[in-house]
This record gives structure tokens, sequence and C-alpha cells, in this order.
């Protein structure tokens, strides 16, 4: 089984708490298929040195996990995965997510950066939404 380990990262002007931001970014790999069953999380003290963050906010984070029903603490040995969020449209990913590189590299030629792109998504997301569209 090859080894693959989350990468955490922080956006400061997101107004997110950065325990939430953790908890996000876990879910995310869940949906996505990039976590699966039996993965470990990285530790608290690999997250505390890779983001220098409290440990207390990275505890916090793992215990909102497991309040989700999520992820396990194995005492003295980590944090594991035991529930992932992927569903049947796993499948369609992979064309969707190339259709979304070329939109944000034609966002990018058109000029806009990324709160940019990131908030006409969202304002487009949340409209679609309101109508029933999918």
């Amino acid at each position: 089984m090859e080894l693959r380990m989350i990468e955490f990262h922080l956006d400061t002007r997101s107004g997110v708490a950065p325990y939430q931001q953790v908890v996000q970014q876990v879910r995310h790999a869940l949906r996505l298929g990039l976590l699966d069953v039996d993965e470990q999380l990285p530790t608290v003290k690999e997250v505390v040195a890779a983001l220098a963050i409290n440990p207390n906010t990275v505890l916090k984070a793992y215990k909102e996990l497991e309040h989700l029903g999520l992820v396990a603490a194995r005492p003295g040995i980590g944090t594991f995965v035991i529930r992932t969020l992927t569903d049947d449209s796993l499948a369609v990913h992979g064309p969707l997510r190339q259709d979304l590189k070329r939109w944000l590299s034609k966002a990018r030629r058109a000029g806009l950066d990324d709160e940019s792109i990131e908030a006409l998504f969202r304002d487009l997301l949340w409209s679609t939404s309101e109508e029933g569209v999918a």
C-alpha cells in the first residue's frame, strides 16, 4: 500500500478558525477519495511543526473529526480514518477536474486573482443551489 499523507495549509485571511480549516481539509480529502479507511493522519507534532500552530488547535480539530465519526485515535499510534465521504459521484471527478482546470486557466488569463476567482465561483455555486440547478 502506498503511503499518502495529507498536507494541511492555513489561510490566515479566510476568517475561518485554524482548527476548522484542518477539519475542512480532511473532509475534502475524504470526499475526493484522497484519504482512505485505515490511513493515518499526520501526528499532532507533525502538524504543529508544519503549520506553526498550537497543539491544542490540532487536538481540537482531530476531536471534531472523531465526533463526526470520520477518524479514531489509537493511543500511542496515531489518528486513523475510519470512514470516507466518497460516493458514486467520484467517477465523474476526473473529467470535471479537467474542465475546472481549463476554466481556472482562462480566469487567470483574464486577470482574475485567486480571491476574485473564489468569489465568482462561490457566487455561482450559491446562486445555482438556490435555483435548484444541478
